[in-house]
């Protein structure tokens, strides 16, 4: 490895990203770590399903920041939406491991309730953008 590539890696973080600081892209965060747990919990049998839903989740935050990186009002309120639709359909792929009872009532709940507040959240900032 380069002796710059190494030191970049050690470096602290200096900065900060606007969207890093928001809520949403938090929640969005948390997202990815709770499909990612609810992910190694689904049988092989499953794989499509776990596919989907670690696309769509970290189409989430990705879409946030992409979002957040744009001057343009209408490209920000654009990506905004791209990351609620990718968060609903999260929502409809744990209703579906729910219905086939691959999930437990209180980590269905838990994934529910966080996709509700970051869909809220995202659809206010889709308004104002």
């Amino acid at each position: 490895m380069p002796e710059s590539c190494s030191k970049l890696e050690k470096a602290p973080k200096t900065g900060y990203f606007d969207h890093e600081r928001w809520d949403v892209y938090q929640a969005a965060l948390d997202l990815v770590i709770f499909i990612n747990d609810i992910v190694e919990q689904l049988p092989r049998g499953k794989a499509y399903l776990a596919d989907q839903l670690q696309r769509a989740g970290t189409s989430v935050p990705l879409n946030i920041a992409e979002g957040g990186g744009e001057h343009s009002f209408s490209e920000k309120a654009r990506f905004y939406r791209m990351a609620k639709r990718s968060a609903t359909e999260c929502a409809s792929i744990l209703d579906v491991c729910e219905r086939l009872r691959l999930l437990d009532e209180a980590e269905y709940l838990r994934g529910r309730e966080l996709l509700l507040r970051i869909v809220a959240m995202l659809t206010k900032m889709a308004r104002s953008a």
